[in-house]
């Protein structure tokens, strides 16, 4: 017995001992061992309201290493082909917040990137952080505020999908990258519907202040034809069992007052022998000249430029393609260069003072709109916007106005041109008197004795390019086609419908490419096709 009783008396030192050493060890590697632990408090205000206002944050160490996210970011599940790839984090490893946030950090030296879209400027601020509590106010400024002189922003290719639940959170993302009107895509394929929005037409716009989500879709969407897209449509609309009868989609979305057009500037997935046949035959309100998709973009206008020059209005529009296409590597994604971003394009719409979602609309489908990834672009053609139409008598003179606005720093202009029926008649650089890397402008007389289509176009630094839709000249009532192309273009349409007819002769390998199976359909279409053509040489 008494043998027992010690060994249970040594115990019970043994283990007091040991809870006394792991508290004293505790307490020492809060000196020693492990970092001291500091809390940071940021706050980021609106230079012109002095209110909180949503940014996108990046914080890193002095390694370049991702902080841990705040509680405070803005998270959304999101990911390619509806996949939950992420939620916390956007694909850069940088977050939203609606204006504040705090992290507890170990003790040393931070960066914090703060950014608010392509109108305000960038800030990357270096903090020092020691053991007390350190309370950061950052202020965001514009370098222009485009809204000002009535246009607004818009992406009109955001996947993310939607219930009304997270119509407060979307906003704040499309208020962190200032865009007024953030158009979220229900996305189809031959098999299945991805980024499912709960509703279409008015009962989907979710809009507070001067912000706006509003649903549309890239449906249909095929690797031989293209990839389209319609906004503003009262439904969805999908045709299982005719994917390829674009002409009968595009029909029923102008039926439910929606508009139609093709993604990618008609360069990916062979949108040019789907805007062949739907371009020719009126069906198409515009196309997206600005994205980082495709290669060499942002801006690629070939195809833009061969169907204005055969005498066919398409508004110039913009999207991001979120969350695939973006610009340079991913810090998240190391290798995959997946660095997408809501906004790194846009388009404006000028809509005046009063902003509503009725006026975007209305004055989207008139065209009145320009592209951008960095610079500004005010326009103007005998006083007319882009999108208007003039009607002159033969030897009439046309003033043109256009001026480019950057930012010496961050957006600094190097080049501004007038186009007209795709040749630069008149350019400015930052070799030429009297402009700048902020300000470049051109004002020339141009006598007129045929239709024309005249656009404006700004670069500035990599990656950074506007370009407006075309203001289109007509005399006595005529077109505005470019005779010099026109026959051009033409053959280079028919070529088009050759490739199509190749692809039509048997099935694919790949089971992505279903031509083969609507082959009578669109031989219909090509024969229709064809037939216009044939009446354009006239």
């Amino acid at each position: 017995m008494q043998t027992k009783h010690f060994r249970m008396k040594v115990t019970t030192r043994v283990l007091w001992t040991m809870i006394l050493l792991c508290a004293f060890l505790s307490n020492s590697n809060r000196t020693f061992g492990q970092a001291a632990k500091s809390q940071l408090k940021v706050t980021i205000l609106d230079k012109k309201s002095s209110q909180p206002t949503p940014v996108r944050v990046h914080v890193t160490d002095k390694d370049g290493i991702t902080t841990h996210i705040p509680h405070e970011a803005i998270s959304i599940m999101y990911g390619r082909n509806d996949k939950p790839e992420m939620y916390e984090y956007q694909p850069d490893s940088s977050f939203y917040v609606d204006g504040v946030f705090s992290l507890e950090l170990d003790t040393g030296i931070y960066f914090i990137s703060l950014s608010k879209g392509v109108e305000y400027l960038e800030q990357l601020h270096m903090v020092h952080l020691d053991q007390e509590e350190h309370q950061k106010i950052f202020t965001m400024e514009r370098w222009i505020h485009m809204a000002d002189s009535g246009w607004y922003s818009g992406d009109e290719h955001i996947h993310i999908r939607r219930s009304p639940r997270e119509n407060p959170l979307l906003l704040k993302w499309m208020e962190a990258e200032d865009i007024h009107v953030g158009v979220l895509l229900q996305m189809g394929d031959f098999r299945n519907t991805y980024f499912g929005q709960f509703a279409f037409g008015d009962k989907g716009v979710y809009q507070e202040g001067n912000h706006i989500l509003s649903p549309g879709q890239e449906e249909p969407r095929t690797h031989q034809v293209g990839h389209t897209i319609a906004l503003m449509a009262d439904e969805f609309v999908r045709m299982e069992n005719k994917y390829y009868n674009y002409d009968q989609i595009f029909d029923r979305v102008h039926e439910l007052s929606g508009i139609t057009g093709y993604a990618h500037q008609g360069v990916l997935f062979q949108g040019y022998r789907g805007m062949t046949m739907d371009v020719l035959s009126n069906r198409v309100d515009f196309l997206e000249i600005l994205q980082f998709c495709a290669e060499g973009g942002p801006l690629l206008t070939m195809h833009y430029y061969h169907f204005l020059d055969l005498g066919f209005k398409l508004t110039a529009t913009a999207g991001s393609d979120f969350p695939w296409c973006g610009n340079g590597p991913a810090f998240g994604v190391e290798g995959s260069g997946w660095n997408a971003r809501i906004g790194n394009v846009r388009f404006y719409t000028h809509i005046g003072n009063e902003f509503s979602y009725k006026r975007w609309k209305k004055n989207v489908k008139e065209g009145h709109t320009f592209v951008s990834s960095g610079p500004m672009i005010d326009f103007k053609v005998n006083g007319q916007i882009p999108g208007d139409q003039i009607d002159l008598k033969k030897a009439s003179t046309l003033t043109i106005e256009a001026k480019g606005y950057g930012h010496p720093d961050q957006v600094p202009l190097s080049k501004l041109e007038i186009i007209a029926h795709g040749e630069v008649i008149d350019s400015v650089t930052l070799n030429d008197p009297n402009q700048s890397a902020g300000i470049m402008s051109i004002e020339i007389d141009l006598p007129v004795d045929q239709g024309v289509w005249i656009a404006a176009r700004c670069y500035a630094g990599p990656s950074q390019a506007a370009h407006t839709t075309p203001v289109y000249v007509t005399v006595n009532g005529g077109g505005f086609q470019n005779s010099k192309t026109y026959s051009d273009y033409l053959f280079l349409n028919e070529k088009y419908l050759e490739e199509l007819e190749a692809e039509l002769e048997s099935p694919h390998e790949n089971l992505e490419y279903r031509a083969y199976w609507y082959k009578k359909g669109l031989e219909t279409r090509i024969k229709e096709t064809r037939e216009i053509i044939e009446e354009l040489k006239e």
